[in-house]
């Protein structure tokens, strides 16, 4: 086991970029390495994030990461009040009740027995708790349990036997020698009454061995199973810390990701694929196991919304879309700088001011949007230079999202020379997906980014843009998932609409909002499916009986449209309909 953690450790760093090993230098000497070793206390031992998440999960996981770390510690502790401060081998404490009969030890320390059995208790529950939840996982809060690969059914099934057959092994040697806490103790006097003296000595080696031997599986399995996990995220912890991130294109950190995934199976039930499609071969725990053998398939690969919903659950906090995205990129990538050579030098914008407007793709194919923008800047006498008002090059995240980033680049680069050559100090746009890439990808230094909600909202606290209420009005609002997870914009619409009247929220939203279903994202599903999940989502937004549902995204207002009779509208669209 440790032999195979070193190579997989060593052959991982030794592959980082300079640039990555710079961090990792930097970072071993800052106090991000103290802040580390408190979230590896909080997330590997205590599993912090899916206590919020799910409470009897948090305790099932807890109790066994915690609880046997407790064992191993208390453990040592035992061994040393009975043998003084001497090398003790490593499995010595493991297996201590066992030899402490072997070396004739007869006299017992009662606070050891309790707390070793107490401890014992707590690790049963929460591998009785496991037992359960992969019976009955709904009964959990999971609507579906992970499905499993040969090794990690191997792992699982010897660490289901490992702490029962202790807690066995421990009562026999509590009813031949002695001893025992509360638990152990306790058995063991029962046993002594029910069983005869021959078949407990008969009995007493054999569990000891399956014992030792439901360990040894479990470790030799451990590094080629899901509970490499184990070993693998307490790094990942400390790189994270170091500000190590994935790329677009993959590189050697990535390892270390992809084998953190502990396979909880808390991703899954998130993921409108298989709540409203019944796919459920594609979320991003199976995703990750696949990439991890070198099994990945397309289909696999490029059949994901990239909604965030996953990723916004995952108690790890692996960074689920830029994997996914990169893996794209590693097959469909076309690394020719030559694509789109031939956008050099137009230029599709027109008018002049301080502000830029960009309105994307997908508002040119929804202009009441950028109808409703013109006569805001109107409204607000703001002069504006249109980037592409009669159309330009795309953002570049589309073609990203399918894998092709150096294409992409190509065009992200005459944007932005774009936007500098025309001395703009604020770029507006209304397509989430076009900010996400302005922000965090252009590096347009010298340039705010903002969505039309943040703008607008901006205009209406200056004065500058006058509204009229009427409390009869409602209005729903749905969050796309670029702009509320993408990049943490959820009070700003809001706060726009209830300017206007009166706002009824859904039952999912901002984090949790629900995806339209059309992102560009996923080349998979057909739009007999997209529209599905479409209209899944229209009727939750038609349940809170507001006369107008709202969104924030082009993409997401054409796909909810679809999915309704009710009127569907972009929030600059309330806001044009109700100046002064």
């Amino acid at each position: 086991m440790f032999a195979a953690i070193i190579i997989k450790y060593v052959s991982w760093l030794r592959a980082l970029p300079k640039s990555d090993l710079v961090l990792l230098g930097k970072g071993l000497v800052s106090p991000q390495t103290m802040m580390a070793i408190w979230e590896v206390v909080c997330e590997s031992l205590l599993h912090r994030r899916i206590f919020r998440i799910n409470k009897r999960l948090g305790y099932m996981h807890m109790s066994l990461a915690f609880g046997w770390f407790l064992l191993i510690v208390v453990g040592w502790a035992e061994t040393v009040a009975y043998l003084g401060a001497r090398w003790v081998p490593l499995q010595g404490h493991v297996f201590f009740k066992y030899f402490a009969a072997l070396n004739g030890i007869n006299t017992h320390i009662a606070i050891f027995d309790f707390v070793m059995d107490l401890l014992l208790m707590f690790v049963l529950s929460g591998v009785a708790l496991a037992w359960y939840k992969r019976r009955n996982s709904a009964k959990l809060g999971m609507k579906r349990a992970t499905q499993h690969i040969f090794f990690d059914k191997i792992a699982l099934t010897a660490l289901w036997f490992v702490f029962p057959v202790r807690l066995i092994a421990e009562s026999i040697t509590a009813a031949i020698y002695g001893g025992g806490g509360f638990l152990t103790g306790g058995i063991g006097k029962l046993l002594s009454m029910v069983v005869s003296d021959n078949i407990l000595e008969w009995a007493y080696e054999p569990i000891w061995w399956i014992y030792s031997l439901a360990l040894g599986v479990f470790f030799m399995a451990m590094p080629f199973s899901r509970y490499m996990h184990i070993f693998t995220e307490i790094p990942l912890i400390f790189l994270r810390h170091y500000k190590l991130r994935p790329q677009d294109k993959e590189k050697s950190y990535d390892n270390f990701e992809v084998e953190a995934c502990s396979r909880c199976g808390i991703c899954i039930d998130p993921c409108q694929l298989q709540q409203q499609l019944g796919i459920h071969d594609v979320q991003s725990v199976y995703f990750l196991r696949d990439r991890r053998y070198n099994m990945l398939q397309q289909k696999i690969a490029h059949n994901c919304l990239m909604c965030g919903r996953c990723e916004q659950v995952c108690p790890v906090g692996i960074n689920l879309n830029t994997l996914r995205l990169n893996s794209r990129t590693s097959m469909r990538n076309i690394p020719n700088e030559g694509r789109y050579n031939y956008l050099r030098g137009k230029d599709y914008s027109m008018g002049e001011g301080r502000v830029g407007y960009f309105a994307g793709c997908m508002t040119l194919l929804t202009p009441n949007t950028l109808h409703a923008m013109e006569k805001i800047f109107t409204a607000a006498r703001e002069n504006v230079w249109w980037a592409d008002k009669d159309g330009g090059v795309c953002c570049g995240r589309p073609m990203k999202l399918t894998g092709e980033t150096d294409s992409a680049q190509n065009m992200m680069d005459f944007n932005k020379r774009l936007f500098k050559q025309h001395d703009i100090t604020t770029l507006v746009t209304s397509c989430p997906i076009c900010l996400r890439v302005f922000r965090e990808e252009y590096n347009l230094e010298g340039i705010e980014v903002l969505h039309h909600s943040e703008y607008i909202l901006r205009l209406i606290q200056q004065g500058r843009l006058r509204i009229k209420y009427n409390a009869e009005q409602t209005f729903t609002y749905h969050d796309p998932c670029e702009l509320g997870r993408g990049s943490g914009i959820y009070e700003e619409p809001r706060a726009v609409i209830e300017a206007i009247g009166k706002l009824l929220e859904t039952e999912h939203n901002r984090k949790n909002a629900l995806c339209c279903g059309s992102s560009l994202a996923n080349t998979v599903i057909d739009d007999k499916q997209q529209l599905s999940i479409a209209t899944n989502v229209a009727e939750e937004m038609d349940s809170t009986g507001a006369k107008t549902l709202v969104t924030a995204c082009p993409l997401c207002k054409k796909a909810i449209a679809r999915g309704t009779r009710s009127k569907v509208v972009d929030l600059s669209e309330i806001v044009a309909g109700n100046l002064r």
